[in-house]
């Protein structure tokens, strides 16, 4: 079973005064609703688009526009950007990068095709996926699986310059795009099955020299903390904050790794992303807190240093990774406006907290099933004010014990799949997973380069789910609370879009696109495309017309199974047996489908 699994790794939106210095023409594209020229639509995360010429009342008769095979199998996740008149389009593993003419029908204007050593492909892990190109100043910013991080001309395709970010043969790779950030370019790594110690790194945009790197756990001058003013809940972390919270030298192999996303707000100077899971999946070779792991992280742009921090999940039992995007918001909260951000966690708890200082000011689970912790304590007069109240059935410490019934599962309530806000509602689009596991943990050995996990899982829906593994829900993130739910089959592995038409899109495992009303979740439209969607919805204008664009391929860890091709039901982490039925309904594909009113 071991060698398996080692085998089988794998208010209103913020409206910003933007400083001259902080790269003014991307930001002038991501105000410009015509176009798409970030991964999250903004800085901000939020993936709504002022665009209403679809809308509410004619989405319904939305059609395929064009599209596009983009050659590879595998999953794909992440989706186009539209600059101007051309798209640029990306693939899993190779790595293919296209830029299409939209003035001539999607006619290829360049092609980029990587050359990487296959053997990097083993070392992901789940599956081959790439979120994603990022753009800024003429340059399309590729990081490859391999970690080389590539600057390319985005007229001509023509490489400017590289540097290489980690080493895969310790098991470092990426799977995630990266964030222009003024002249810098931020980037993440992966790694946390395989013991890396992990970080975030700045690199100047013109050159690819690096300019700071911060690690997530080690001593405070290699994490870029000040011991004095770096704060958690308002509080100095105090020195070697880190270190303390380890055992020995663990936190030299300890994970934290940073695969997710990134969001930047200029008027504070400060990037925000979530740090992951500690290493070893078994906790009892890892006793302490573990910081900073599983950790929600605000640095200073310019130099990394570390202004606020917040660990969701000390110690973690579960494999809940703390990843996922951090989305800001402008909007009243108890009466006052506030500076927020929004974030939900993998470990089924939605977050809310004051962007500006790391107050904590919700925190509430987005999942009823949700059962390892009772709540989080928010008595800010309470020892263990922030923490969760972890339920003691639900604990992983004993090796070689399997504990069942634990909801969410490893790939959480939600995984990276990246949710959406309207500043028409106030509501937060949040793609869902409704899955729970049994986990068994045993030792393992460190070697690097080796798969580090140490747990044996599997997965199922929920109890009481009629066989759902998945939901799409509206989130209130200042009261916490659910506003509306659809449930689906199987777990919403796509990133969601809002629209200023009143209209929300999302993509389901089996393939359909969907459009839902914003205010009452009622389904307005579903289409069908060639393969699973873990990709996320874009939109944009081109002569005047507005399209919907979507990628289609499955994978990801929910997919692994049929991407890889594995059929022991505790491959791929435990996700092979939970999801056995998608074969039923989709099959390997990746196409580009593109979408509009019809003439």
């Amino acid at each position: 079973m071991r060698k398996i699994l080692a085998t089988a790794l794998l208010g209103a939106a913020a409206v910003y005064a933007w400083p001259a210095a902080a790269n003014d023409g991307l930001m002038n594209i991501m105000k410009d609703p015509k176009q798409w020229g970030i991964q999250t639509g903004d800085y901000a995360n939020t993936r709504y688009s002022k665009l209403d010429q679809i809308n509410a009342g004619n989405v319904g008769k939305i059609q395929v526009a064009w599209t596009f095979s983009t050659g590879v199998l595998r999953g794909h996740e992440g989706g186009p950007l539209i600059i101007g008149d051309v798209m640029y389009v990306h693939t899993p593993f190779p790595n293919i990068v296209y830029a299409l003419d939209l003035n001539d029908d999607g006619r290829i204007m360049w092609k980029y095709e990587p050359k990487q050593d296959p053997n990097v492909i083993p070392v992901m892990c789940c599956d081959t996926v790439n979120r994603g190109l990022a753009y800024s100043d003429g340059t399309i910013f590729l990081h490859q699986a391999d970690t080389t991080l590539v600057a390319l001309d985005a007229k001509t395709g023509e490489k400017k310059w590289s540097v290489v970010n980690g080493d895969p043969k310790k098991g470092e790779t990426n799977t995630a795009t990266v964030l222009p950030v003024k002249d810098k370019v931020i980037v993440g790594i992966s790694g946390g099955e395989f013991g890396v110690r992990c970080h975030v790194t700045a690199y100047d945009s013109k050159t690819g020299k690096q300019i700071w790197r911060g690690y997530s756990m080690g001593p405070d001058d290699e994490m870029l903390v000040d011991p004095e003013k770096t704060t958690a809940l308002g509080k100095p972390i105090g020195k070697d904050s880190s270190l303390k919270s380890w055992e020995g030298d663990q936190w030299k192999i300890g994970g934290g790794c940073t695969w997710g996303w990134y969001s930047y707000d200029p008027e504070t100077n400060l990037v925000y992303y979530g740090s992951g899971n500690p290493s070893t999946w078994n906790p009892s070779q890892r006793p302490g807190d573990n910081k900073w792991s599983m950790t929600v992280w605000a640095r200073d742009a310019d130099t990394g240093m570390a202004k606020w921090v917040y660990q969701m999940t000390p110690h973690d039992e579960w494999d809940f990774d703390g990843v996922n995007e951090m989305i800001l918001t402008d909007q009243e909260f108890d009466g006052k406006p506030r500076k927020l951000l929004t974030h939900f966690d993998r470990n089924g708890f939605g977050y809310t907290l004051d962007r500006v200082t790391g107050e904590l000011l919700v925190a509430e689970k987005f999942d009823p099933v949700v059962n390892w912790a009772t709540k989080v304590d928010m008595d800010k007069n309470s020892p263990t004010f922030g923490r969760p109240q972890v339920v003691a059935k639900y604990q992983t410490q004993e090796e070689d014990v399997n504990t069942k019934g634990i909801c969410p599962a490893a790939l959480g309530t939600k995984d990276q799949q990246p949710a959406a806000f309207s500043p028409k509602t106030n509501l937060f689009y949040v793609p869902t997973n409704h899955v729970c596991m049994d986990y068994e943990p045993f030792r393992v050995s460190y070697t690097a380069g080796q798969p580090y996990v140490g747990a044996t899982l599997s997965m199922y829906p929920a109890p009481n789910s009629h066989g759902g593994m998945g939901n799409f829900i509206a989130w209130d993130n200042t009261k916490g609370k659910i506003v509306w739910s659809l449930p689906e089959p199987f777990s919403v592995w796509s990133g969601a879009l809002a629209t200023a038409g009143d209209v929300v899109f999302y993509g389901t495992l089996e393939g359909y696109l969907k459009a839902v009303d914003s205010k009452t979740g009622k389904e307005l439209y579903k289409f069908k495309t060639p393969s699973g969607i873990i990709g996320n919805v874009t939109t944009y204008e081109h002569k005047g017309k507005q399209y919907i664009a979507i990628l289609s391929g499955v994978g990801g860890w929910a997919g692994i199974g049929l991407a890889a091709g594995l059929t022991d039901p505790n491959a791929g982490l435990g996700a092979v047996g939970g999801y056995a039925a998608l074969s039923n309904y989709t099959n390997l594909g990746g196409q580009l489908t593109v979408f509009a009113l019809p003439n």
